[in-house]
């Protein structure tokens, strides 16, 4: 290299590194540079109605002037400051611990079949007799001895057979989904991820055909009766390769706990939250 030409080339690295740091806007003590504007307008790439280079350095000199004034105002000892720091500081303590190992995971057909098998997507057909959140114990009372009432009728009608009420003449007459109502109680294909623990495992083990009550859920009294289950080859694939892919994280992130618990003592008295709604 002769020297003219490293004299363009030290010529090109000053600026390069100048261009680097070029500042393109100071705020109060704060100097933003070019670098630092790249990346936080990097992060608008795709936004619907992603602003300008100049709107959004007006954007950040704005974002900066706010967070001066905020510290002037000492509102970074805010609780709620503190509290979502906190939270930040959770979240990136999970994302450097696991992200790897949850990065790895694999799930594979055998994986879905076999958790398929388990929990299957069934089709159910359901009387509802409603109960309110914020029923008091008078309410849910009423209400479990009108289930109860309902139910006996619905046994009854079952026995009878084809000279008997078809369940669906029972659903519009007693049902208070107003969902279903219109569809004889029907509720379709579902999988143990859409539907309550309560009503799955019940509705799982029966036969289809079989009439079961009264299941409990946070809707209120349920009486059940099972009209299929849906094949693997049929089985919303998406949704049980998610399922699947939760549990192995959930395995990864239990594993991680478990190991950092040994640090710390740790006492729980879970008879003072038990009966908490």
């Amino acid at each position: 290299m002769n020297i003219k030409s490293l004299s363009l080339t030290v010529i090109t690295l000053f600026f390069g590194l100048q261009s680097m740091a070029q500042v393109v806007a100071v705020v109060g003590n704060k100097k933003i540079t070019l670098d630092e504007f790249k990346s936080q307008y990097k992060k608008t790439e795709g936004l619907t109605g992603r602003p300008g280079p100049e709107v959004f350095l007006e954007e950040l000199v704005r974002y900066e002037m706010g967070v001066q004034e905020a510290k002037k105002k000492k509102l970074d000892n805010h609780p709620i400051v503190k509290e979502r720091a906190k939270q930040e500081m959770y979240k990136l303590l999970i994302e450097q611990s696991i992200s790897d190992q949850v990065a790895k995971i694999k799930v594979t057909e055998r994986d879905m079949l076999n958790q398929y098998r388990r929990t299957p997507e069934i089709r159910t057909s359901h009387i509802l007799i409603s109960v309110k959140p914020d029923a008091t114990k008078e309410q849910r009372a009423e209400a479990y001895k009108r289930a109860q009432q309902i139910y006996k009728e619905v046994v009854k009608e079952v026995k009878k057979g084809d000279k008997g009420r078809s369940f669906a003449e029972l659903v519009k007459l007693y049902s208070d989904d107003t969902l279903s109502k219109v569809t004889g109680g029907d509720v379709g294909y579902l999988s143990s991820v859409a539907l309550s623990p309560a009503y799955y495992n019940v509705a799982k083990d029966m036969k289809v055909g079989q009439v079961k009550g009264l299941i409990s859920t946070q809707n209120g009294y349920h009486i059940i009766k099972k009209t299929g289950v849906r094949s693997y080859a049929n089985a919303d694939k998406t949704q049980l390769r998610a399922v699947v892919f939760e549990q192995k994280r959930k395995v990864i992130f239990d594993n991680f706990f478990s190991k950092l618990q040994k640090k710390y003592d740790i006492k729980l008295n879970k008879k003072a939250v038990k009966n908490i709604n």
